[in-house]
């Protein structure tokens, strides 16, 4: 704004009491400084997860120290995050939800911060130049919430009978620790978590050793592999685990101790290794250190998720007892189709559970049931064609046509190609994209490029085409 009118001193004044006010607002909250440092967004812009995930910095590794007490439902933890700004940063958000934060630093000084709803406002001392690496250190406590969405459902941590269970997607961490809450921005982890001696509390990756002291008991978790934040668990309570070892990694499962120890969900899960062995066969090799799974008995947990390393099963899907290893197929399918290649934005979800399906497919039939080919046109003949893959829409983020159109689209494309050619493909999207971030729009790319034709038509007919596709 220019100033008219004025003397040279008013001006002088004006401009004074403008820097003044800015400055303030900038240690505050306010303006953008004059030294061009600004703001990272407060939001990515995922019409997904309004309000999830943050700008102007990237995220390498989380390392968390927390301690849990099922008596009191309280959560205390300390949240070290080594990041690098991405911007010449003035101030930085982290997602949190409902815990309350008594100290921050950012490397070795002090950090202004504030809430503003489900947002951890960091102001460092000095400003981040774009390119720095920097570490923040958050200090937390209270009593975890769970997260209520009216068409997503219920996630975050949950409080149990036994114990507590953090899951949930497409979020869930914000509400155990502070986080780039948003798959583009994975990190690696470590945990340390301290519970009540008894209670198991289990996590993703590598196992580290035990200790015990006054009655607490620490357990160590660590994925060094890059870890999309929704991907993430914590689940403690009283649990009969099984540690060992596959093809040369640790192996980790877990069964609630109030299901029977031969039972189904005992029984599936210890097919992981032979399940993970035969994806591996058609995917490419197994992408992460460790193997396992863990089946919970909480009814509000009613699904399966695939988090790094480790799925979590709710209890629906072993009732009456049953072994149900389609959905340990579909789960650690994931470990590749949306664990390790990990989506860029919730829109292209179908790459995760369009493959996650197909592999069900894949298993059944080399399993000794219905053939890939069966299940491919007995859910031809079911589906309505009017409901997208790509692009869904919130409210059907989790619909049919991202789970069973998705896996259509693939089995056209490896009857379109060939299967040498489609397993060319699978092997070399999980290879090259191993540990990042892809579109849709990239797997088409890359699809083109191994089979060396044009496929666009044939995404585009399968994935959100208004009409039945005709038959390849």
């Amino acid at each position: 704004m220019v100033l008219t009118g004025r003397t040279p001193t008013r001006r002088r004044l004006a401009a004074a009491v403008t820097a003044l006010t800015c400055a303030i607002a900038v240690a505050a909250a306010g303006c953008t400084r004059d030294d061009g440092f600004r703001p990272g967004a407060a939001d990515t812009g995922d019409p997904y997860v309004p309000g999830s995930g943050n700008g102007g910095y990237d995220v390498t590794h989380y390392g968390l120290d927390v301690s849990y007490d099922p008596a009191s439902d309280r959560l205390t933890g300390r949240a070290t995050i080594t990041a690098t700004a991405t911007q010449d940063l003035s101030r930085f958000n982290l997602d949190l939800a409902g815990l309350a934060v008594s100290r921050v630093t950012v490397g070795d000084a002090r950090a202004e911060h504030r809430r503003v709803d489900g947002e951890l406002v960091v102001t460092p001392h000095d400003g981040l130049p774009r390119g720095r690496p920097f570490t923040v250190a958050v200090d937390y406590a209270g009593v975890p919430t769970a997260v209520t969405d009216g068409e997503l459902g219920s996630g975050g941590f949950l409080h149990t009978a036994d114990g507590a269970v953090a899951l949930g997607q497409p979020d869930s961490a914000a509400t155990w620790f502070p986080v780039n809450d948003h798959p583009s921005d994975k990190a690696s982890y470590d945990l340390a978590v301290t519970v009540p001696d008894g209670l198991s509390a289990l996590s993703n990756g590598v196992p580290g050793p035990k200790s015990s002291v006054d009655g607490w008991t620490t357990w160590r978790w660590s994925e060094r592999t890059p870890m999309a934040s929704y991907l993430t668990t914590l689940v403690i309570g009283d649990y009969r685990v099984v540690s060992g070892s596959h093809a040369g990694r640790p192996m980790v499962t877990a069964v609630a101790a109030s299901l029977p120890a031969t039972g189904g969900a005992a029984r599936a899960l210890a097919r992981t290794g032979e399940i993970v062995d035969f994806l591996a066969s058609r995917f490419g090799p197994y992408p992460f250190d460790s193997y396992g799974g863990i089946v919970v008995t909480d009814d509000r947990i009613g699904y399966a998720l695939e988090t790094q390393s480790r799925p979590v099963y709710g209890p629906d899907f072993f009732a009456d007892d049953r072994p149900n290893v389609g959905v340990v197929a579909h789960e650690l399918a994931h470990q590749w189709f949306g664990d390790s290649v990990s989506l860029s934005r919730w829109g292209d979800i179908w790459l995760n559970e369009g493959f996650a399906s197909y592999a069900e497919w894949l298993w059944e039939e080399h399993d000794g049931g219905r053939t890939a080919q069966r299940n491919f046109e007995l859910q031809y003949a079911a589906t309505d064609w009017s409901q997208p893959s790509v692009e869904p829409g919130r409210e059907r983020m989790f619909g049919t046509a991202v789970y069973k159109r998705g896996a259509l689209t693939v089995h056209a494309l490896r009857r379109t190609v060939g299967d040498d050619t489609f397993f060319r493909i699978l092997r070399t999207w999980t290879a090259e994209r191993a540990g990042g971030n892809a579109t849709t729009s990239d797997f088409v790319a890359l699809a083109e490029r191994v089979a060396n034709r044009q496929l666009r038509p044939l995404f585009d007919a399968w994935l959100v085409g208004g009409a039945a596709p005709t038959l390849p």
